[in-house]
């Protein structure tokens, strides 16, 4: 057995029984200082009289502690011993109690420790009780430092023998005081109301009269109606102010008058109902923080905001690679056309799918059309194609941040709607595992997503034009003017790649690294935790064919190879294979045939399809005599088309419109024709001759210029002529400005 100073211990001998704590220990002097921490209670005498009444009317305080730290000098170290071989004595621990200490209370509590360093000193200490035996010595010495009087010094020494001797002993114990929890009503024939009085309450003292409250103190009877209104308001709560007169009219207004045959409240007199500090200050006591934020918002409001944090979101995620979740949201910005910078296209949808376990951004894609699963396919096609190939489909300078390059995720999280599509799960039957999806109004599920989203917004918020703040706009601290954009889709496209590429290399990730990871000196960012976690072998990573990732998650339709090329969407597309095996000349000669291709809609550059003569997809670049630019979209290419059918009918009635005059001046020329025909034969009276002669006498006078002798006759144009002269002119103008407008609409 182990005993030294500050050691507390438990007797169970019959006469000594209780519990003590060891002052010193003499192995030398075979003797052991005890002080008794629960010294027996010893009946006090009686001062006589006659007894006091049982009843007060308010009852006493409860008394302090006795004070402790008689030093018992009688016990040896044989004795005790003895009495733990025969099981009579066991080593206690008595852990202290942890408060946080106020301003006040600390201030305390380092003037204690100055006046109590003389006990804190165990060598000063166990030198001064051997020499005294005892602690006067101590005492005046503490009294001198700390100038208090000896009583204090007594009572701070009986914390020490109490709680152990270390200065956490010595801190003030407030909180014990005035029994905290207790209810003290100021109902009738008690307890008068507490706090300072009021002004006209002042004034009466001073004039030597008693003045009651006008606002008496709260009794039970009004903290029971209270919490009793307070109950059947329905949560989410109303604003406190609202509770209260609730309450109030509920529980407190008691008498009505009629007034045209209805009850009309009477307001209550003042005095007879709490106020709205009294109502708060009951509520606020009876119902917990935690309790009554429950009650001021929705369940869901506070699943999704308030609640607690109980785990990471890579909680179950073994490694980079493993665990992708994809989200969709419109962008806070106009983008204009590529046709036209004139037209405004409105705000895309922008796709993002992150990895759970190192943050870092896969993949994006934007587009004009609304969030399905079509688009989102599209969205693991960017994050799991090769890099210089999206960007080659984009049309930006392609920048690796993520090494090796991110390959289809053992697990993808999506929204309900995606997930629950067929096409999600035929999917997920041929390239991804396993998919999951968090419960509706729960974003906070997929928190790190909504957090790249707010990222990209705010970036775009400071430098792109034509950004939309939402948070702003909700204030109306900033107009939203769509006439201020300037990005096209390829261009903000470009603009998210250079966002998103230094959000993976230069996002601080510092919290993340562990032990290991720091003597591995990995840089802190979504790049360096993905480069790590491939690296040591944890990460996700399988390869797939780019066939696959084609067929799988681009879009498909049927193209035509016609004798004039491969057609798609009216745009024609070829490559060195067609050539070599003359698709175009089977069109020709044996008609048209089908075939299918898939496409990415962010480019009208290429297209795949089943390579014919062997394995995988064979690529179709467009060509340069086609009706569309390979920086086009097919979203906007569509738009192009639409905009032109849109006016078809103008076109076709310029069309009519010059096709009816035409032939009113071909029926004019004839008409004219006739009637100079009709006058010719009948003032012809003499000889008509053939035909032959009519055509050799036509040449002659054709040819009269060669003759210098010949004096052709002169024909002058009749004003009939030059009228249809005019009218065929303004014709083809109307043709030309039509096809003008036609080719407007295509560019």
């Amino acid at each position: 057995m182990d005993l030294r100073h500050n050691t507390a211990l438990r007797i169970h001998s019959d006469n000594d029984a209780g519990l003590y704590r060891v002052i010193l220990a003499e192995p030398q002097l075979d003797r052991v200082v005890l002080a008794r921490l629960d010294p027996p209670d010893v009946a006090s005498p009686s001062k006589g009289g006659r007894p006091r009444s049982q009843t007060t009317k308010r009852p006493r305080k409860k008394p302090q502690p006795p004070l402790i730290g008689e030093l018992n000098w009688h016990w040896s170290l044989t004795e005790l011993f003895a009495l733990r071989s025969r099981g009579l004595l066991e080593i206690v621990e008595i852990e202290p109690e942890n408060r946080t200490l106020s301003d006040a209370d600390s201030t305390l509590f380092y003037s204690r420790k100055d006046v109590m360093r003389p006990f804190l000193d165990y060598l000063h200490f166990r030198e001064q009780v051997l020499i005294h035996r005892g602690i006067s010595g101590l005492v005046a010495e503490a009294m001198e430092i700390g100038n208090t009087s000896k009583g204090h010094v007594y009572k701070l020494f009986s914390l020490l023998c109490r709680f152990g001797f270390q200065e956490s002993s010595l801190r003030p114990q407030r909180y014990k005081c005035g029994a905290p929890a207790a209810l003290r009503p100021c109902d009738p024939d008690g307890r008068k109301k507490p706090g300072a009085k009021t002004i006209k309450q002042r004034i009466s003292a001073a004039f030597g009269t008693s003045l009651e409250p006008a606002q008496p103190g709260m009794n039970s009877v009004w903290r029971a109606l209270v919490m009793a209104g307070y109950s059947k308001i329905p949560t989410p709560k109303p604003p406190l102010p609202e509770v209260c007169n609730s309450i109030l009219k509920s529980n407190f207004v008691t008498k009505y008058r009629q007034e045209s045959g209805k009850l009309v409240e009477i307001p209550p007199e003042q005095g007879t109902y709490p106020n709205y500090r009294q109502i708060r200050r009951v509520i606020t006591i009876e119902v917990s923080k935690l309790e009554r934020l429950l009650q001021n918002t929705t369940q869901a409001c506070f699943n999704r905001s308030l609640r607690g944090l109980v785990a990471r979101n890579w909680k179950g995620v073994s490694g980079p690679g493993h665990t992708w979740a994809i989200d969709s949201t419109i962008g806070d910005v106009y983008l204009r056309s590529s046709l036209n910078r004139a037209w405004i296209v409105g705000r895309p949808i922008v796709y993002v799918m992150v990895d759970v376990w190192s943050t870092a951004i896969v993949g994006f894609y934007v587009c004009l059309t609304g969030p399905s699963w079509n688009t989102a396919k599209v969205s693991l096609f960017c994050a799991s194609a090769p890099p210089e190939l999206v960007a080659d489909l984009w049309g930006y300078n392609a920048i690796a941040t993520l090494n090796p390059s991110p390959s289809l995720p053992g697990v993808l999280m999506c929204d309900r709607g995606e997930y629950l599509s067929k096409a999600a799960s035929q999917t997920a039957l041929k390239l991804i595992p396993a998919m999951s999806y968090a419960p509706p109004y729960r974003p906070d599920l997929k928190g790190l997503v909504e957090v790249l989203h707010r990222i990209e917004k705010d970036r775009q918020y400071y430098f792109v034009p034509g950004a939309i703040d939402q948070r702003r706009q909700e204030y109306e601290l900033r107009k939203i003017n769509p006439e201020e954009s300037v990005l096209t889709v390829k261009e903000f496209v470009a603009y998210l790649a250079i966002i998103f590429s230094e959000y993976n290399l230069t996002a601080n990730r510092a919290h993340r690294l562990d032990a290991h990871m720091k003597a591995d000196r990995v840089f802190p960012s979504p790049g360096g935790l993905w480069h790590w976690g491939h690296e040591m072998g944890i990460g996700v990573s399988r390869f797939t064919p780019r066939s696959e990732l084609i067929n799988s998650l681009l879009p498909s339709e049927s193209a035509r190879v016609t004798r004039q090329g491969i057609m798609l969407g009216g745009k024609e597309y070829r490559s060195d294979i067609t050539d070599e095996l003359q698709w175009t000349a089977l069109a020709r000669n044996f008609g048209t045939m089908s075939i299918p291709a898939s496409y990415f809609p962010g480019s009208v550059s290429r297209i795949w399809t089943p390579h014919p003569q062997g394995n995988g997809n064979l690529e179709l670049k467009i060509t340069t005599t086609a009706n569309a630019s390979p920086e086009l979209t097919f979203d906007e290419e569509l738009d192009a088309y639409m905009f032109s059918k849109a006016g078809n009918a103008d076109v076709d009635h310029l069309r009519t419109t010059a096709a009816l005059e035409a032939k009113q001046q071909k029926e004019k020329i004839v008409l004219r024709a006739k009637e100079a025909t009709q006058e010719a034969i009948e003032r012809n009276r003499g000889f008509v001759p053939p035909i032959t002669d009519s055509r050799a006498l036509e040449n002659a006078y054709g040819s009269h210029n060669a003759c210098p002798d010949a004096n052709p006759p002169t024909a002058e144009k009749s004003a009939s002529d030059e009228e249809a002269e005019a009218n065929y002119l303004s014709m083809v103008s109307a043709i030309f400005a039509a096809a003008n407008r036609d080719e407007d609409s295509h560019e």
